[in-house]
């Protein structure tokens, strides 16, 4: 199939996505729209962009990031038989709905869900299917559900020594308080850890974590994982959908504390892998880090793969 993959990866997951179709011998194009970068002409344009927002429901930046997708497209020139749109919400609906001309099938991929981007529901229509990785999102827009996938797997002769027990990064938002009541929880038990904040504005460390102003690439991240005993995962408020932190455990066999809940509702849900803490008074307990991880059975890891994430969104075109 000829395949093109349109996203903001700005953290580099949907490159893993591109590499695994083309080797299933698929002619895939990826349109990273994180690369188009957007500067307002002059001070006016900034205003103009505010009037935009508020009164029109536009935005210049998703407009600019609409022509240039268009623009690519046209340079291919070819028909596809599927636009897969990541993170649609982040384009205006006008391009979307010119997306059209250039696939058989254009789907669209959410895991952010409607409360935090509202904008995800004004898009939705302009698809021909539409994957969420929000439960309530799928029940109340009738949208299929999907989560986020394995991209990782565990090397059969792990080298990399353990450096501290627990790691972390996000990006700096509401939930900085909560990790920072975690922090100070595995602060006052001698639980090492290693947690990185991104702020473009502060760069600081603080006794409990890192604040840095740089984005650190999806390697480095991973080197820091396969050195760290247990990941750290803090959903967002009123999110349920498993972050890419969830399955970066699962692919490398690693321990997991979470403040989703909802995990629990998963078929990979082992109490022995998985710690659920409370966000208001988290309390990680020191035994959790005692027990090995528990390998989950290989007919349910294989449906979180790429491979699955694959054959349940992208060849759904051929069904």
């Amino acid at each position: 199939m000829r395949i093109t993959i349109i996203s903001l990866d700005n953290w580099g997951f949907n490159k893993h996505l591109v590499t695994a179709l083309e080797e299933k011998g698929h002619d895939v194009q990826h349109i990273n729209f994180n690369d188009f970068t957007y500067k307002y002409p002059n001070f006016f344009h900034r205003g103009y962009n505010l009037f935009l927002k508020t009164f029109l429901k536009k935005n210049l930046k998703r407009i600019h990031f609409g022509k240039k997708i268009i623009e690519t497209l046209k340079e291919n020139d070819s028909l596809q038989d599927v636009i897969l749109v990541i993170k649609g919400d982040f384009i205006d609906p006008k391009s979307i709905m010119e997306l059209k001309k250039y696939a058989k099938k254009t789907f669209a991929y959410f895991n952010d869900n409607t409360i935090r981007c509202p904008k995800i529901v004004r898009v939705i229509p302009y698809f021909d299917e539409v994957f969420s990785f929000e439960k309530e999102d799928c029940e109340k827009y009738h949208l299929k559900f999907a989560t986020n996938w394995i991209y990782n797997s565990a090397p059969e002769n792990n080298e990399s020594p353990i450096e501290q027990k627990v790691f972390n990064i996000i990006s700096k938002d509401n939930r900085l308080s909560v990790l920072s009541k975690i922090a100070t929880d595995l602060e006052s038990k001698k639980i090492s850890h290693k947690i990185f904040v991104y702020n473009k504005k502060v760069k600081k460390r603080i006794s409990t974590m890192d604040f840095i102003t740089n984005p650190i690439p999806l390697t480095e991240i991973n080197k820091h994982i396969n050195r760290s005993q247990v990941l750290l995962d803090i959903n967002r408020k009123n999110q349920n959908g498993l972050t890419f932190r969830v399955f970066e455990s699962l692919g490398l066999n690693k321990k997991l504390i979470t403040t989703n809940s909802d995990i629990k509702n998963y078929d990979f849900y082992n109490p022995n892998n998985i710690l659920v803490i409370d966000e208001k008074n988290p309390d990680v307990p020191v035994s959790f880090f005692e027990k090995e991880y528990e390998k989950i059975p290989d007919a349910i890891f294989n449906k979180y793969t790429m491979d699955g994430w694959i054959n349940n969104v992208v060849y759904s075109a051929l069904r």
